[in-house]
């Protein structure tokens, strides 16, 4: 029986050559993303300079839509944080609504920890006009698309994460990654009160930047990439080991504990984790994720090829019927 890694790289090889210009990553999939032999040549390298040359254009053409705070903090650290982000009053609304709203949900494991989706559909935000409203929301919209560098609306959930809820392997997502090869935006507005023993987001300062030590680290993964032990590796979101990073000139991970009604939007190429969770414990937030072609020059202008489009979303999801603040 042919196996599914098999089965992908036989099915995507008519498509290596142009998913080279989408934001495609997997080293283990595409011929051409995984050669040694390319990325010894410079292949990887010259998608990862590429791709934030691109970006870094479309912010300068965002700029405007956020304050020079912002536009301040990002650049130095790599992600925005904004305490007290809604009015109270709307926060109140929103939390309520999330809380007492029950629906289908998709849960999946990752080690000991569970993940909780409900995709912001139409349907979902008819029944939610808080949530409705925190999407139609100026500074939302402004700081996602220019961390992001793309004036498009990103994909939206409603997303819990539940702490140490089985015994078994340690979240993998708790070793400090970059989620791929060029710039991306993640955003939270955290639901919950996240302590900093409780699985709070972990961010490595600066670590957004390009530098030369940081290119040539690339260089160095993208060589080893495809036959890494490392499933995540393999498709193109690297690991770095804590005591990799004053090589590279970086500070370790910064640990942000926030209040509630707290928005983190932040670039994903920098390197991040879920933080340690020191017992079992809950967080829920809205969550917002853009991860588009990042070869495209307008930041108006959106491209739908992600070069992923082989995977099954719904692989290791299952469906119940609960709510976002179910601890169980």
């Amino acid at each position: 029986m042919i196996s599914d890694a098999l089965f992908r790289r036989v099915v995507t090889t008519p498509l290596a050559l142009p998913q080279l210009f989408t934001s495609a990553k997997s080293f283990e999939d595409n011929l051409l993303i995984g050669s040694p032999t390319l990325n010894g040549w410079g292949l990887h390298e010259a998608r990862v300079t590429v791709a934030h040359r691109i970006t870094a254009a479309r912010r300068r053409r965002l700029a405007p839509l956020v304050s020079a705070e912002a536009r301040a903090d990002f650049a130095r650290d790599g992600y925005i944080v904004r305490r007290d982000f809604l009015p109270a009053a709307d926060f109140a609304a929103l939390r309520g609504e999330v809380a007492a709203y029950r629906c289908t949900v998709r849960e999946k494991f990752e080690g000991d920890t569970k993940l909780r989706k409900i995709t912001a559909t139409p349907a979902v935000l008819a029944a939610l006009p808080a949530l409705r409203a925190l999407l139609a929301n100026a500074e939302w919209r402004h700081l996602i698309a220019y961390v992001g560098g793309r004036a498009a609306a990103p994909s939206v959930y409603l997303q819990s994460v539940l702490r140490h809820v089985r015994a078994g392997d340690p979240d993998p997502q708790t070793l400090v990654h970059a989620d791929t090869f060029h710039p991306t935006v993640k955003a939270w507005l955290f639901l919950t009160d996240v302590p900093e023993d409780e699985g709070a987001f972990s961010y490595v300062p600066g670590s957004h930047i390009l530098t030369p030590r940081r290119l040539a680290w690339e260089r160095a993964r993208s060589l080893e990439a495809a036959h890494s032990t490392d499933g995540e590796t393999r498709e193109g979101s690297f690991r770095v080991a804590v005591a990799e990073l004053a090589r590279l000139g970086l500070p370790p991970p910064r640990v942000l504990g926030v209040p509630a009604n707290t928005l983190v939007v932040a670039d994903t190429f920098g390197f991040h984790a879920r933080g340690p969770s020191a017992r079992s414990s809950l967080r829920v937030e809205v969550w917002a994720i853009g991860k588009r072609t990042p070869f495209i020059p307008w930041a108006a202008i959106d491209a739908p090829i992600s070069g992923s489009w082989l995977r099954n979303a719904e692989n290791g999801w299952q469906s119940r019927e609960t709510t976002a603040f179910d601890p169980s």
